[in-house]
């Protein structure tokens, strides 16, 4: 019977202890978070160098990494030449033709001359065979067409000849101005293209995950490096709504961190919003009722400074003040 007592006393005693746990209030928890930033390549190319590892801090303007685009060097080597042929185009159309442009335009127009003859003479002989029905039609229109393409381009030469005698039109000199200006800008747009093959950090950051490796490809807009700002720890709690009235923008509260031995920081609210959905909510274990709707605080520490050691997605403890 004694027995019996002591077990009746035992799940008494178990059946009070659960209703006290389930009546005291759970603690809110929530994450520590940081703003990131994410370092994308411009133009594709493979990682010739990374000079920064996971963990390393960065200023603005540093150098990540080094891409290797022969590309963009043959690019380079093609725009240059462009460029110096459309300088001489220009420098001819101001200037006029010289003595020595003069003689080779005269030799190819006397080249042209003797070719346009020797097609003349052919099609004059050709012509009579064809008359007689002793070569093919087909024999007689290649022949022709040879002879036509000869007279075009004798003619062509003559009027360049003619041309440069007479000295290049203004219309002319401003073609050859535009087709300078143009090649002028595929210069410097290859220049451009070269500088990015420099990836530079755009802030000063935290480097946390390097995503590709020396000799892998990076195509355009291919995330590299993932960082992440020092100065912009915060914490984010998700709250349901029938807890989210203890809360109000401006308040000041207290932030409990657990892996530090629960050293309590002093913080602020500054936003409460509503999440479109219930999986982005960032406690650990949610109980609440799904049909409520979920809200976001976000919290930031007094001090900003020294906050910036926190480790990002640690479990954090809210605290109203």
């Amino acid at each position: 019977m004694s027995k019996m007592k002591n077990l009746y006393g035992i799940l008494l005693l178990f059946i009070l202890v659960s209703c006290a746990n389930q009546d005291k209030e759970k603690p809110i928890e929530g994450k520590v978070e940081r703003e990131q930033v994410t370092v994308v390549t411009k133009v594709p190319g493979k990682i010739a160098k990374l000079l920064v590892e996971e963990g390393d801090f960065v200023h603005t303007g540093d150098t990540l990494a080094i891409l290797s685009i022969p590309e963009v060097d043959a690019k380079e080597e093609q725009a240059k030449g462009a460029l110096q042929s459309a300088d001489a185009q220009y420098n001819m159309a101001i200037k006029g033709a010289t003595k020595g442009q003069l003689t080779q335009l005269q030799a190819k127009v006397d080249g042209l001359r003797e070719q346009y003859e020797f097609a003349r003479k052919s099609i004059g002989r050709l012509d009579a065979l064809l008359q007689d029905s002793l070569i093919p039609q087909q024999k007689y229109d290649e022949t022709y067409a040879k002879y036509q393409g000869a007279k075009n381009q004798y003619l062509a030469a003559q009027a360049e000849l003619a041309e440069a005698k007479g000295g290049a039109r203004k219309e002319q000199q401003l073609m050859a101005l535009g087709q300078k200006e143009r090649a002028l800008g595929a210069v410097s747009e290859v220049k451009v293209a070269a500088g990015e093959k420099y990836i530079i950090a755009p802030q000063a950051m935290s480097v946390e995950t390097i995503n590709l490796k020396v000799g892998e490809l990076a195509m355009a807009g291919y995330p590299i490096i993932n960082g992440s700002l020092d100065q912009t720890t915060y914490f984010r709690f998700t709250l349901p709504e029938n807890q989210i009235g203890k809360f109000q923008k401006g308040a000041a509260v207290e932030v409990d961190i657990p892996y530090l031995n629960h050293k309590k920081v002093k913080a602020k609210v500054i936003s409460i919003k509503a999440l479109n959905s219930y999986a982005s909510i960032a406690s650990a274990y949610p109980d609440f009722d799904p049909q409520q709707a979920v809200f976001e605080l976000k919290i930031v520490p007094e001090d900003s400074a020294g906050a910036k050691d926190l480790l990002t997605k640690t479990l954090v403890v809210l605290h109203a003040n």
